[in-house]
């Protein structure tokens, strides 16, 4: 490595994983917006090894130090410069995306940028199109695990707005959004890989 670049252990432990669903999904050329890029070392790993795909990282602009030397280090010319995208209020891309992806970050969110990220999803992708979200989620109104549930309380107490997200909520928003649900896979340390298909008829 040639410059300190911000490190996540999670990061590391959860890409092979990850990286298994999205080429089973991504296996064709496209655009994919990736949110909430972080420290930006899924998109140095996903962009090397699935170079027919053009990978645009975004995030809050304080991110954006640390993405832009994870990029330096991956040096794939299919990896862009962060966009600022908050999204509660954009700005969102203007060119039709393929996909768009997103790790550990809806239970960050506060509930009302949940909804806000998927009512803008039908304005920004093509039909067909893939979205495939990463992190912890709840059924049935419980945790999945008793890690799970000792972070989501963990979550709240430090801030009310966040907390590990139900299952049945998120993918209501998805149907409403045009979206239907593909595969929901279970992924090490008790989180899942949901994936969620674009059918640009189900839009009004």
């Amino acid at each position: 490595m040639t410059e300190d670049l911000p490190y996540s252990g999670a990061c590391e432990r959860n890409r092979e994983p990850i990286l298994s669903v999205l080429q089973r999904h991504l296996d064709r050329a496209g655009h994919v917006l990736e949110i909430g890029s972080g420290t930006g070392q899924h998109a140095a790993h996903f962009s090397r090894a699935m170079p027919h795909l053009v990978w645009q990282t975004s995030d809050l602009a304080e991110n954006h130090p640390g993405i832009l030397a994870w990029m330096r280090e991956a040096n794939t010319p299919n990896l862009r410069a962060p966009l600022t995208l908050d999204v509660r209020t954009g700005p969102w891309p203007t060119s039709p995306l393929d996909a768009v992806f997103s790790a550990n970050t809806l239970h960050i969110m506060s509930w009302h940028a949940v909804t806000c990220l998927f009512a803008a999803l039908p304005a920004v992708l093509r039909d067909d199109a893939r979205v495939i979200i990463y992190g912890p989620f709840r059924y049935d109104g419980r945790a999945t695990s008793e890690s799970n549930e000792a972070f989501d309380l963990a979550l709240r107490h430090a801030d009310p707005q966040r907390g590990v997200r139900d299952f049945e909520a998120v993918d209501a928003c998805a149907r409403d959004a045009g979206l239907v649900l593909l595969e929901d896979v279970a992924m090490p340390a008790n989180n899942r890989c949901l994936v969620w298909r674009y059918d640009a008829r189900r839009t009004g």
